[in-house]
């Protein structure tokens, strides 16, 4: 009975395991490995050159740009996400917002687009000449305004906005779950004891939705390092004006497959995974805290 119930779980396992030693630890192995060769991707001729595309990484000042703008769009978007998040949880929940559902769906509905689809649109309400934002902009102002929000030095910060718009509702949606998991009977007695509003957030919902909080921050935090130079390479191209856009992924991607480097590539991938790793651990202890247990 013992062997066929082993047998059983095994079935189950080991079909998940070997999906993901297919498409996760190999693909990881294989990049770590090419890393330590001089290869261009299409050549059978593998190099060996050790730590040298290390070094190069060290003494290459876009990589430095690239980590700047991936922790800018971090911090900002971490930000902006559980601002918003927050806000429209405690509004659709405690406030007994009416159609409460139907907002929840319209928060939703950017994160379903496709991420071209984001950038494209986003990309005209930029555009300096004919983009909906300089237009409205222009009604408050004596001159036509025209400014370049994609061809700035800023324009890492352009890249915010659509983001945030793009990916919102999903934390919304955690938060909203975490906040309807809490007891009414711990804000009644609340009101009872006369807690304001403000009080009742930062005493009874942060506290009894952290570990929503938490999944959203760290959520966050690893699509932008692993994902966003899908909308800089639409919105910004190769990059914006003097890698004004880069981040790691996007300089992986061009290093890649437009000047044939792929063991540099395969260096930088690797980057990717130790500040991923090494993010995820700090955030991990800042953000540790003591679980509150409902009884």
């Amino acid at each position: 009975m013992k062997l066929q119930r082993n047998l059983f779980l095994a079935s189950f396992i080991l079909p998940a395991l070997a999906l993901y030693f297919l498409f996760a630890l190999y693909p990881l192995g294989k990049g770590i490995y090419l890393s330590l060769f001089d290869w261009s991707g299409g050549s059978e001729t593998y190099n060996f050159v050790g730590l040298d595309n290390f070094k190069a990484l060290l003494r290459d000042g876009v990589i430095l740009k690239s980590i700047r703008n991936d922790y800018i769009l971090i911090i900002g978007k971490v930000l902006g996400f559980m601002v918003l998040s927050i806000i429209f949880a405690i509004g659709l929940t405690r406030f007994r917002i009416k159609g409460s559902g139907f907002y929840r769906a319209i928060f939703f509905i950017p994160n379903v687009l496709s991420v071209v689809v984001v950038g494209v649109l986003w990309r005209y309400i930029y555009n300096p000449n004919i983009g909906f934002l300089n237009s409205f902009i222009s009604l408050f102002t004596e001159k036509e305004f025209n400014f370049p929000w994609l061809g700035d030095q800023w324009s890492i910060f352009a890249l915010l906005p659509p983001s945030i718009w793009a990916g919102v509702g999903y934390t919304v949606i955690l938060l909203v779950a975490g906040i309807l998991n809490i007891p009414d009977s711990l804000y009644e007695s609340a009101d009872i004891e006369g807690a304001s509003q403000w009080r009742q957030f930062w005493s009874i919902s942060l506290p009894l939705m952290w570990e929503q909080v938490k999944t959203s921050v760290l959520w966050i935090v690893m699509t932008t390092l692993n994902g966003a130079f899908v909308i800089v390479t639409i919105m910004t191209f190769e990059g914006g004006t003097d890698n004004a856009t880069q981040v790691l992924g996007s300089y992986l991607y061009f290093n890649a497959f437009k000047y044939g480097k792929f063991s540099y590539a395969a260096a930088i991938g690797v980057l990717i995974l130790v500040l991923s790793l090494l993010t995820t651990v700090v955030l991990q202890r800042l953000m540790k805290r003591e679980t509150v247990e409902l009884s």
